[in-house]
């Protein structure tokens, strides 16, 4: 009781729980409640897209509770790391109390370094050390997919780990997924895991993206790929998003893979055309947890 009692004083003093109304009395003296103070501090978290040759920024900033205060889209000429810093930068000024920054970009990042993008200028960079230098907080980036997955997930509430995947065909970009395998977020030993376009498909990745922009050559690459994510990691469902899911070219994919997949396998396949919350979701979830301390309960091997 004194250990709690010295803890919940020391939050009092820096303002990260409140004290509220005396409970009322049962016949003693009312106890104190006490709630957290989810304003205590603030997070940002930002997104970049290029779709279609439109490039796109959203941010928005959340409490601890992961409750959005403000949020915002924006059609940027281009995207870069200036234009990335320049967008933190102003909110921080803004909202001096963000202590951890979330960003999701269309590609691969491994130990804060962009590697196959979407977005050109952002290839190469240093993204996540830069930002951690300038302004001293907690940076985290993930790709896109990963982090929609995650959200899509999350949103869920299913009652049990289940083995889910999600699949974005986009117009003018390669086409990327994201796992979640018994109710974990599967990226993979350099954040690689979900870069479909590089499967075998017997030709360049500059051959691929002409074949996808027509309904004859997209239909066969989405079975293709569809084909070996559920061989691999065998889904109770799989969303199809990005300009080129269409729910006509639904029934042909179904059975396309019925080709190669006996139906008792097959999973549920739909079309989710809108993302954007579940994208948002597992920016701010993650984000939140980088905030948390990293521990993990680990079965010791005799």
């Amino acid at each position: 009781m004194a250990t709690c009692g010295n803890i919940l004083k020391e939050l009092l003093l820096t303002g990260e729980v409140l004290e509220t109304e005396l409970e009322e009395s049962s016949g003693g003296r009312p106890a104190r409640r006490y709630k957290y103070n989810a304003d205590y501090s603030y997070i940002l978290c930002l997104h970049v897209k290029t779709e279609g040759g439109v490039h796109t920024l959203t941010y928005a900033v959340a409490n601890l509770l992961g409750e959005i205060i403000v949020e915002k889209t924006s059609i940027v000429p281009h995207i870069d790391y200036e234009v990335i810093e320049n967008q933190i930068g102003e909110l921080i000024n803004i909202y001096a109390n963000v202590k951890a920054v979330g960003i999701g970009i269309p590609g691969v990042v491994h130990q804060g370094v962009v590697g196959v993008c979407d977005i050109d200028l952002l290839i190469g960079v240093s993204l996540g050390p830069r930002l951690h230098n300038k302004y001293g907080l907690e940076i985290t980036i993930e790709n896109d997919m990963h982090l929609t997955v995650y959200g899509f997930y999350k949103m869920q509430n299913y009652d049990e780990d289940k083995t889910f995947a999600i699949v974005t065909f986009p117009k003018d970009n390669f086409p990327g997924a994201g796992f979640i395998v018994d109710g974990h977020l599967l990226k993979g030993n350099t954040k690689f895991a979900g870069e479909v376009s590089f499967l075998p498909f017997d030709m360049t990745r500059e051959e691929q993206l002409k074949q996808i922009k027509s309904a004859q050559g997209f239909v066969p690459l989405a079975i293709k790929t569809i084909t070996s994510i559920i061989a691999v990691i065998d889904p109770v469902s799989i969303a199809l998003t990005g300009e080129l899911s269409k729910t006509a070219l639904l029934n042909d994919i179904y059975t396309g893979c019925l080709k190669d997949i006996p139906a008792e396998h097959m999973p549920e396949i739909f079309v989710k055309n809108d993302t954007h919350d579940e994208y948002m979701n597992g920016l701010i979830s993650v984000t939140l947890e980088s905030l948390t301390y990293n521990l993990q309960l680990v079965e010791k091997r005799k």
